[in-house]
């Protein structure tokens, strides 16, 4: 990648060669002893403290300097916060050559250049706490120029909103709006309270294959790659259930995998084709006993992120206490669309799709018509969590047949703030059901529908070796962090979301 150098990026780059002609390495060797860190420093110093700072040690990438002739302020940031430091020429040059502090600290460096500083910890006049420098170290000079940011009442702003800068040079967002930082935090506290829950009732936690033979698991259009060694076709997995369930016929009674998954579809704000599902699958459980294992996850998880149970999303108040809500698919179209869809056939359903303005397509069978049905008419109504539960079998091949009504199978989707966030079942384990299931899908397929699955008969095979009664359930971890962080785009929870090519 080239592109033509801007007139501040050829003037950094002249300071750079004048930085290695006064004999200073702009990229040291990477070792540098910390002792304390800007968030320590703020909350810890005090007179009181004041010894525990005699010897401060920091680095950070500078942020802003106030030029003051002899002496600056400046303010450097890590990744716990920023923090005011102030240098004086005579401290860090006590001696006649003020080479340091005249041409290094006031010509050489530029906003974004990282250092290493050694000093003490002082309170200002104005009460600000910061570090007295008597030495700093060059560790790093930024050779392309920082965005231009602005901060009020100690918060700070990125003047650039360009939604092309923020996905695309993530790493320029991070630096300038701390707020983004806070974000992929909260995320990594949730997922780590998730594992913690999930360890704690002795669940294992494995791998499973991202290259495949057969996309199941899922109903959705897979990535098509090539195997050259063995010079064969291979998907990018779409989900991760089918060799989670093989691992339960195994022997394994409870495991679980944050899966990388791949789906061919469409981008918007809730889906990227590049994703991460939590699924687990638990032996001689059921989806009520998922249900209620669901609640006590998710509301621990909340409080975990944020320290409480509820979050906001666009002034919408959501709360993930238990219990939840249980309603069934069926009776959620009922009460808002006024249509008992409970005894119609695929020609019904059509009637009703069109009565509803509902458009739909010659390869939809009964389950996606249904489909379309509760996600056009009745999904967004669901705010605070919801388990959608007892759906139809044409939707849902691979959930065990509902144990007291005809025609259902035992599943439910959570939705929350309007959105799918987890889909789970008491699982199929009857392979001769399963295999009539999966020639139904092909049928679909035959139809034209893109999302029909495949049959894997190696899963089938695996079946017919016994798989106890199982729950199972896939949550959506990009659209869960959202809710918990309070976004409204899943570009705003990946480090790095799929973007066009770029134009240089």
């Amino acid at each position: 990648m080239t592109a033509t150098l801007s007139e501040q990026e050829i003037v950094r780059r002249e300071k750079l060669g004048e930085l290695r002609e006064l004999g200073i390495d702009p990229y040291p060797a990477p070792l540098f002893e910390i002792t304390h860190t800007a968030k320590q420093i703020k909350e810890e110093f005090s007179e009181a403290t004041a010894d525990q700072f005699k010897a401060v040690s920091f680095a950070g990438r500078i942020m802003s300097v106030r030029d003051m002739g002899k002496a600056n302020f400046a303010v450097l940031q890590d990744h716990t916060g920023r923090i005011q430091i102030y240098i004086k020429r005579d401290d860090i040059c006590p001696d006649e050559d003020k080479t340091l502090y005249n041409t290094v600290w006031k010509k050489l460096l530029d906003i974004g250049d990282i250092i290493g500083v050694k000093g003490y910890g002082f309170i200002t006049k104005t009460g600000e706490t910061s570090i007295h420098v008597e030495s700093f170290t060059i560790l790093t000079k930024s050779l392309h120029p920082m965005p231009v940011t602005k901060e009020k009442d100690g918060e700070v702003f990125d003047a650039v909103t360009d939604l092309e800068f923020k996905y695309r040079q993530r790493y320029a967002d991070l630096i300038v709006n701390p707020s983004v930082r806070d974000v992929f935090t909260k995320i990594t506290k949730m997922k780590n309270a998730i594992r913690t829950f999930l360890n704690e009732r002795g669940a294992l936690e494995v791998d499973t294959p991202v290259l495949q033979t057969i996309p199941g698991g899922a109903l959705a259009k897979p990535f098509i790659t090539h195997h050259n060694a063995l010079d064969m076709p291979l998907y990018l997995r779409i989900a991760n259930e089918l060799y989670l369930k093989r691992l339960i016929v195994g022997g394994f009674e409870w495991v679980y995998e944050f899966s990388r998954n791949f789906r061919n579809e469409g981008m918007d704000r809730t889906h990227n084709p590049e994703f991460t599902i939590l699924e687990f699958y638990v032996a001689y459980k059921d989806y009520l006993w998922m249900m209620d294992t669901t609640e006590q996850m998710l509301e621990r998880t909340a409080i975990a992120t944020n320290g409480v149970t509820t979050t906001t999303i666009n002034d919408v108040t959501v709360d993930f206490k238990a219990p939840y809500k249980r309603i069934s698919i069926y009776d959620a179209i009922k009460e808002h669309t006024g249509i008992d869809i409970s005894e119609m056939d695929e020609d019904g359903l059509r009637g009703a799709c069109k009565q509803l303005h509902i458009e739909v397509d010659a390869s939809m069978g009964k389950g996606k018509l249904v489909d379309e049905i509760f996600g056009g008419k009745c999904e967004k109504h669901y705010i605070q969590p919801t388990f959608i539960i007892d759906y139809p079998v044409e939707m849902s091949p691979l959930t065990k047949k509902h144990r007291s009504k005809p025609g259902l199978v035992e599943r439910f989707e959570l939705i929350i703030n309007g959105k799918e966030i987890a889909n789970a079942y008491s699982e199929l384990n009857d392979p001769l059901e399963q295999r009539d299931r999966f020639e139904e899908q092909v049928k679909l397929m035959e139809r034209g529908d893109e999302e029909a699955m495949f049959i894997d008969y190696d899963f089938l095979r695996a079946l017919e070796y016994g798989m106890p009664p199982t729950a199972g359930i896939g949550f959506g971890i990009e659209r869960l962090a959202m809710l918990l962080t309070g976004q409204v785009s899943i570009q705003d929870v990946l480090f790095f979301p799929q973007m066009r090519a770029e134009k240089i």
